[in-house]
Formats: C-alpha cells, sequence, structure tokens
C-alpha cells in the first residue's frame, strides 16, 4: 500500500521538484498546496499518511500555525522543509513536535528518510484532542479556547489571563503559562506578558496593541520578537 504525501510549498518550482522525487521513490502526492487555508479544506475532505510543509507559505497563517492547527484537528504526522533554521524559528518549530525538520537546499536521500524515519516511529498525534487548555478556577477546571485568550500578565508568583469576555487568574508563573501556550501561537514580548500573536492588531512605538489594549515590548525581547515578523 502507497503512501500519500501532502506537499505544502509556494514557490511551484520547488513543489513540483519534490513531488517528482517523492513519485520516483515510490510514494503518491496526494496534494500540493501553497496556504493553510486551503489545507484546512482539504483536510476537512481526506487525510494524507504525511505531509510536508514550508514554513514560509502565503497567506497569514505560516507553516508552524498550520502544523498547529494539524496538531489539534487532524492528527497527522508531518516534518518541515525550508530555508529558516535560527534560533527562534527551530524553537517555534520544536513546540509543535515535527516528525522532521529538512533544510533548503534539501538533499534528496535526507528528504526521503526524514519521510521514513517520521512514518516508522508512528508520529501520530495523541487520540485526545488538544484544541483547549483547562484553568483552575474556584476549585474546578475551566475548559479555556487557547484562540479566544489575548494575553497574559505576570504578578509575582500569578499569572492573570485575560480572555475575551473575562479575567482568571492562576497559581502559576508566567514562565509556566508559556510553556502550556506556546503550542498555540502565543509569545513572550516583555518579562511579565505573554501574548496571543493572532491577536495583534498593530506594533508601534515599542507597543503590541491588541485593538484598544497597548502592551509594552521588553528590550530584552525586541530582536528576537521583531525576528518572527513577516514585515514587507
Amino acid at each position: 500500500m502507497s503512501v500519500s504525501v501532502l506537499i505544502v510549498e509556494d514557490e511551484p518550482l520547488i513543489a513540483d521538484d519534490i513531488a517528482l522525487i517523492l513519485e520516483r521513490a515510490g510514494y503518491d502526492i496526494f496534494g500540493i498546496q501553497d496556504n493553510a487555508d486551503d489545507v484546512i479544506r482539504l483536510l476537512n475532505q481526506d487525510k494524507p499518511d504525511i505531509a510536508l510543509l514550508d514554513i514560509n507559505i502565503e497567506g497569514e497563517k505560516d507553516g508552524i500555525h498550520l502544523a498547529h492547527l494539524i496538531n489539534q484537528k487532524y492528527h497527522i504526522p508531518f516534518v518541515f522543509l525550508t530555508s529558516y533554521y535560527d534560533r527562534n524559528t527551530l524553537a517555534r518549530a520544536k513546540a509543535t513536535n515535527p516528525g522532521g525538520y529538512v533544510v533548503k537546499p534539501y538533499d534528496e536521500g535526507d528528504l526521503i528518510a526524514n519521510i521514513e524515519l517520521t512514518l516508522s516511529k508512528g508520529h501520530a498525534k495523541n487520540d485526545i484532542p488538544s484544541d483547549k487548555v483547562f484553568v483552575r478556577n474556584q476549585g474546578q477546571l475551566q475548559a479555556v479556547d487557547p484562540s479566544e485568550i489575548l494575553y497574559a500578565e505576570s504578578e509575582d508568583n500569578y499569572t492573570k489571563i485575560f480572555i475575551e469576555d473575562k479575567k482568571l487568574v492562576v497559581s502559576h508563573t508566567l514562565k509556566s503559562v508559556e510553556e502550556q501556550l506556546t503550542p498555540f501561537a502565543f509569545i513572550r514580548i516583555h518579562k511579565s506578558y505573554l501574548v496571543n500573536f493572532q491577536k495583534i492588531t498593530s506594533i508601534h512605538e515599542g507597543y503590541v496593541f491588541i485593538e484598544e489594549i497597548k502592551i509594552p515590548i521588553g528590550r530584552a525581547y525586541r530582536e528576537d520578537f521583531l525576528k518572527r515578523l513577516a514585515i514587507l
């Protein structure tokens, strides 16, 4: 039984080259897409055995964001194939638990080896969907959709979590909260603040804005934060 591979790559020539390599190696091409939204529509219909994800793709969602969505809903193994290997990109990619990470320009043998190793170790995700977190609140564990969280703020050994319609206070440090929310595209921009990257509406004069909410960017975090932005 042949293995089907989804290729997510926004450079047509590279995508065609990958497809040719895989077909020669006996794989079936499940599809070629250049943006996350089209990938999601495709996965809602059927799923491949494995996906190759470029990080810098068309649209608002990059390949790492797409990887989080795959983990949360579709539970298929994936390998990153990208020209990005700086420390911050690697840290973001690592949080998605990929099966492999192939740097362009890629070697054909390395590409095939990463696919084979990922498939052989059964890199399928946990059967329990990870599209929510649970916050201890007044003696109970309250389910929270991470996409509704705007930001988190440190207060000594506690952390205030600001959601669209309320605020929760948890007895964990911001570092501990960061470890749980990083897979959901949260980013530390200050020693006291963790923000939902998808909620950022603008950045101006050393501040991140989430609509009218103004959050400072710490000097120690500024360079790493700016490197992660897709700036035109």
